[in-house]
């Protein structure tokens, strides 16, 4: 595992390819009160590239530019929250995306558990820690621990996608899934806009 972190951007010519892994860490899970602090980025190769959002920090233009860019897929992990909070605090819109834990909880209904180190045990049989989860995300400098933590929020995601793409498609759900994925930046809107607790299909 190769863990970069870079401050408040992306550097300049830095490839990534058509399909990263995202995940984000803040200082809460209120996107309007709890400020993004971390955006983790992976390319599948093993190395986590990880942007630091320090408070009045420049315009982070590269990063928006790699979230934004309509040719590369944006792997997440319960996406509802990362896309809402990317799109409040960098003002763009991750697609085309994908989300493990929808995958999952369209694929795997044998189950209730459908967290990230719960996909990670079952499928990879890898174990990751959750203990850095709630630390504190704004400080000025990251721990070790942290940072490891961060990377493994991102590491793993492409071999997750690989393994849920063949369960849907085994199960015949793979469309579903994709009218899902594609209805998320609209989702995360409706949280920014007051409806986070709300299902406005419901009658």
């Amino acid at each position: 595992m190769t863990v970069t972190l870079h401050h408040d951007d992306l550097p300049k010519n830095l490839d990534l390819g058509n399909c990263i892994a995202v995940d984000t860490e803040a200082m809460g899970l209120n996107n309007h009160r709890d400020r993004l602090c971390l955006v983790q980025l992976s390319a599948g190769d093993g190395s986590a590239h990880l942007v630091q959002i320090r408070p009045g920090a420049p315009d982070a233009a590269r990063l928006k530019a790699v979230l934004s860019n309509p040719k590369t897929t944006k792997i997440f992990h319960f996406a509802r929250f990362d896309v809402a909070i990317l799109r409040h605090y960098l003002g763009v819109e991750c697609t085309p995306l994908y989300c493990t834990k929808i995958a999952s909880t369209l694929c795997r209904t044998f189950t209730d558990r459908h967290g990230l180190r719960d996909l990670c045990k079952d499928l990879l049989d890898i174990e990751i820690s959750k203990q850095q989860q709630v630390s504190d995300w704004g400080a000025e400098s990251l721990t070790p621990e942290q940072l490891a933590y961060a990377a493994n929020d991102v590491l793993h995601l492409h071999a997750l996608k690989a393994k849920l793409d063949a369960l849907l498609q085994r199960e015949g759900r793979r469309e579903l899934a994709q009218k899902c994925f594609d209805f998320i930046p609209a989702r995360a809107q409706l949280d920014l806009a007051g409806w986070p607790e709300v299902d406005i299909f419901a009658h």
